[in-house]
C-alpha cells in the first residue's frame, strides 16, 4: 500500500487541527489518501470533542497508518503539554509544535512517509521556544539539510495552472533591491524549472520573470535594477536552455489570460507574487516549497485564531494541499 502523507499539527490554538479533524471525518466522501498527524493525541481528542466530531484517534504512528486509517485517525505521538484553548496562544505548547514539524520531516526524509503537509504555525508563539527562522519555509530547509548548508528554499503559491514564486520572501520591502541579485534570481528559476519538471511533470516549463520596478523599469528610466540585475539573470537562464522571459511588467503579467500562458511567474518580492494568487484563489491556493529533497505543501492561510474551535473554518486550501501532495508523490 502507499506510504502515508505526514501532517504536522501546527498551532494548537488555531484552525489547523480543526480542519485536519474535519477533513478526516469526511475521508470516505473526499476519497482522501492515507495520512498521519504528528502531534499530541490527547489534544486532538479534546479538540474533536469540542467540534462535535466522533473520531477515534489511533496512537499508532506513521508506520501503522495504513492499517487503521479507515476507522481511526493515525497519530504519531509528540509528547508535551498542549492545552485545548482555541484562540489563546500558549508558550507551553511551542516545543511540541516545533517537535511535530521536526519529526514529520524526519519521517519523510527516511521514507516512512511520502510527503509532508504542514498546518499553519504562529511564529510569535514559537520564538519563546527558541524558534529563530523567518518562517516555515526556512525552518524546513534547515531540517532537510541535516546539518549541512541548506539549499535555497523556494516558495511557490499554486492554484491549478497558476503558480507564483517570490525571489525574496520574508524580508522588509526596503531591503528587496539590495537582496535581489543576478545569482539569486538565476538559482531561484533553476529550482523552479527543475521542480516543475520533476514534481509537476511539465516536460518543458515556460517561466515568466517579473520586473522589480513599474513597467519593468522602462529601460532604466524608472530604476536600474531590471536593466542591470534582472535582465542579465534572464539572459543567463536562456543561455542554459531554460524557457524563460523577462523582465516583464508585473501590472500586466498577472492578468489571468497572460499569466495562464506560463507554467510559473517568478516575482521579485513577497507581495508582488502573493497578492495576485490570493486575489484569484484565496481559499484554494496551496503553498509548495521547492528545492527540498521532500515534497512539502501547506494551506495558503494562517492560524485564524478567531475561528479556532468554532467549526467554521474553510477546509478548501488544506484539502487542496493534501491533494497536491498526493499528486506530487504518486509517481516518485
Amino acid at each position: 500500500m502507499d506510504k502515508p502523507l505526514a501532517i504536522s499539527m501546527g498551532e494548537p490554538a488555531g484552525i489547523g487541527p480543526d480542519i485536519v479533524l474535519a477533513l478526516y471525518a469526511r475521508r470516505a466522501e473526499l476519497k482522501l489518501p492515507t495520512f498521519c498527524v504528528f502531534g499530541d493525541a490527547p489534544f486532538l481528542r479534546a479538540r474533536a470533542l469540542r467540534l462535535g466530531l466522533t473520531i477515534d484517534i489511533g496512537d499508532v504512528g506513521a508506520a501503522g497508518a495504513n492499517a487503521v486509517f479507515a476507522h481511526a485517525l493515525p497519530v504519531e505521538q509528540v509528547e508535551g503539554l498542549v492545552p485545548d484553548h482555541p484562540g489563546q496562544i500558549s508558550p507551553v505548547s511551542a516545543g511540541t509544535v516545533i517537535a511535530s514539524i521536526t519529526r514529520a520531516v524526519e519521517s519523510t526524509l527516511t521514507g516512512i512517509c511520502r510527503g509532508l503537509v504542514t498546518a499553519p504555525i504562529h511564529k510569535a508563539a514559537l520564538y519563546h521556544a527558541g524558534f529563530r527562522h523567518p518562517g516555515h519555509t526556512e525552518f524546513l530547509a534547515e531540517l532537510c539539510a541535516q546539518g549541512a548548508k541548506p539549499r535555497l528554499p523556494v516558495m511557490m503559491l499554486a492554484h491549478g495552472g497558476l503558480r507564483a514564486v517570490p525571489v525574496t520572501i520574508h524580508v522588509p520591502i526596503a531591503e528587496v533591491p539590495r537582496l535581489m541579485t543576478k545569482e539569486l534570481i538565476v538559482e531561484t528559476v533553476r529550482i523552479v524549472a527543475h521542480d516543475l519538471r520533476q514534481r509537476f511533470g511539465i516536460a518543458n516549463p515556460q517561466i515568466a520573470v517579473a520586473g522589480l520596478n513599474p513597467h519593468a523599469g522602462e529601460g532604466g528610466a524608472i530604476g536600474r535594477e531590471d536593466l542591470e540585475i534582472v535582465a542579465p539573470a534572464v539572459a543567463q537562464l536562456q543561455f542554459e536552455g531554460i524557457g524563460v522571459e523577462g523582465p516583464l511588467p508585473a501590472d500586466t503579467l498577472f492578468y489571468p489570460m497572460h499569466w495562464a500562458q506560463y507554467d510559473a511567474v517568478v516575482a521579485m518580492y513577497h507581495d508582488q507574487a502573493l497578492i495576485p494568487i490570493k486575489t484569484v484563489a484565496f481559499e484554494d491556493a496551496v503553498n509548495v516549497t521547492l528545492g527540498l529533497p521532500i515534497v512539502r505543501t501547506s494551506p495558503d492561510h494562517g492560524t485564524a485564531l478567531d475561528l479556532a474551535g468554532t467549526g467554521r473554518a474553510s477546509p478548501k486550501s488544506f484539502l487542496a494541499a493534501i491533494e497536491m501532495a498526493d499528486a506530487m508523490t504518486a509517481h516518485p
